[in-house]
C-alpha cells in the first residue's frame, strides 16, 4: 500500500472514531522513513464554539488516536505519533473548512501535471461546488479532488513584533 493510502486510510478511521470524542481530524500526514514513518495528525475541536484546541486537550486525545492507528496496521513495523493542534498554518481540505476560513489568506498546491501548480492568494470560499481564491492574476478556481494541500497563510501587520506574556500567551506589541 502507497504512503498517500495509508494514510488516507489512518484519516479515513481517525474521522470516524474522531465524531466519537467531539474532535475533528484536520489532516494526517507520512513523513520520514517507509518502514518507521512518523504519522502526524492534526486535530481541533467539531464545536467552533470551543475554541482552538489547547496542548493539554491534544495530549488528551492521543491515547484514542494511536489505538485507531494500531487498528489499521498499517506499517509492517513501528511508528512515531505526532499529535498537534492545527497550528497558525492550519490545513483546509472539506468544503466546509474553505467556507469557514472565506477571507483568509491561503497558499494552495494542486495535483495539475502541466502548468501552474501552486497558488497564494485570498480565499473567497466556495462557488458552484469549486474552492475560489482571488490571486494576483484574478479569481482562480479549483475542485477539490485537484487540490493537494491547501493551508492558511498567517500575515502579522508590518512592524508588529510577537511577545509572550506571563500567562504563556501571545500578544502583539509595535515597534
Amino acid at each position: 500500500m502507497a504512503q498517500e493510502d495509508k494514510a488516507a486510510a489512518i484519516l479515513q478511521a481517525l474521522e470516524v472514531a474522531g465524531a466519537a470524542h467531539g474532535v475533528d481530524v484536520l489532516e494526517v500526514e507520512l513523513v520520514g522513513a517507509t518502514k518507521a514513518p512518523t504519522v502526524r495528525v492534526r486535530l481541533d475541536w467539531m464545536d467552533e464554539a470551543k475554541g482552538t484546541i489547547s496542548l493539554d486537550d491534544v495530549a488528551s486525545q492521543t491515547e484514542w488516536v494511536s489505538e485507531v492507528i494500531d487498528v489499521v496496521d498499517p506499517f509492517p513495523g513501528s511508528f512515531t505519533l505526532e499529535v498537534s493542534s492545527p497550528g497558525l498554518d492550519r490545513p483546509l481540505r472539506r468544503e466546509r473548512d474553505f467556507e469557514r476560513f472565506a477571507g483568509e489568506q491561503v497558499a494552495l498546491t494542486t495535483k495539475a501535471v502541466e502548468g501552474r501548480k501552486r497558488f497564494s492568494g485570498k480565499l473567497v470560499g466556495m462557488r458552484d461546488g469549486l474552492v475560489v481564491i482571488d490571486t494576483d492574476d484574478g479569481e482562480q478556481t479549483f475542485a477539490l479532488d485537484e487540490i493537494r494541500r491547501c493551508a492558511i497563510k498567517p500575515t502579522f501587520a508590518k512592524g508588529e513584533k510577537k511577545t509572550f506574556d506571563k500567562s504563556g500567551g501571545k500578544k502583539a506589541q509595535g515597534k
